[in-house]
């Protein structure tokens, strides 16, 4: 079927995205489980983290939705990437860039101080490149994870939407969380569709996009 538009499923996004017609996505933009088994100092976890039997069979259903020469950034976990490299290869995607978002504070200190996150450009077969390329390393703003124990700042997103889709395109994040993309994809005149397992976090993406209405 037609994916709706401007709205937020509840459930497995592989269920959820076997059902939607090929083709019918312009635009993705996405925040996955790294696969680290996550937990920040209140506790909070993501869902699916701890495992990966996920990894290829989502991001083979965003490839079959994506419409060809389309576009899609995907941020990953970085001592995961080889099994991130994997599932976006086995789609079909093809790597076109990598960006690194600069943070002004460090989100944990170990070996280093880490002071950025990273995400990949994929591409679905040949692309048009855009008429003002961003550049490869943007700025990032500390939210403070308040709604959500990885949420995403919306400036970056916003960004990534404007260079890579058009007003009245549809946007997909199947792992929507907090509703950050979707949020920056309805302020900027763009179509959205997200997807949400874990309930809590459906409830605040669905106020939050709500509150646009």
């Amino acid at each position: 079927m037609r994916p709706a538009r401007n709205t937020i499923l509840h459930g497995d996004c592989i269920t959820l995205m076997q059902c939607l017609q090929s083709g019918s996505v312009d635009f993705i933009l996405t925040d996955p489980p790294y696969l680290v088994n996550y937990r920040d100092r209140h506790g909070r976890t993501v869902a699916n983290d701890s495992k990966s039997d996920w990894l290829r069979p989502a991001f083979a259903e965003m490839y079959r939705l994506l419409k060809p020469g389309g576009f899609a950034v995907s941020f990953y976990g970085w001592n995961k990437v080889d099994a991130f490299m994997d599932a976006w290869r086995h789609a079909g995607f093809r790597i076109v860039g990598h960006l690194v978002f600069a943070k002004d504070y460090a989100s944990s200190k170990r070996f280093l101080r880490y002071t950025h996150e990273q995400a990949y450009l994929l591409a679905k077969g040949p692309v048009r490149e855009p008429r003002s390329p961003l550049r490869d390393v943007l700025g990032w703003d500390n939210t403070g994870n308040h709604l959500h124990p990885t949420q995403k700042p919306l400036r970056p997103l916003a960004e990534l939407i404007g260079s890579f889709s058009q007003p009245g395109d549809l946007v997909l994040d199947p792992f929507c969380g907090s509703g950050s993309t979707l949020v920056a994809a309805r302020r900027l005149g763009r179509d959205y569709l997200g997807i949400e397992l874990e309930a809590q976090h459906h409830l605040t993406a669905s106020l939050r996009v709500h509150e646009l209405a």
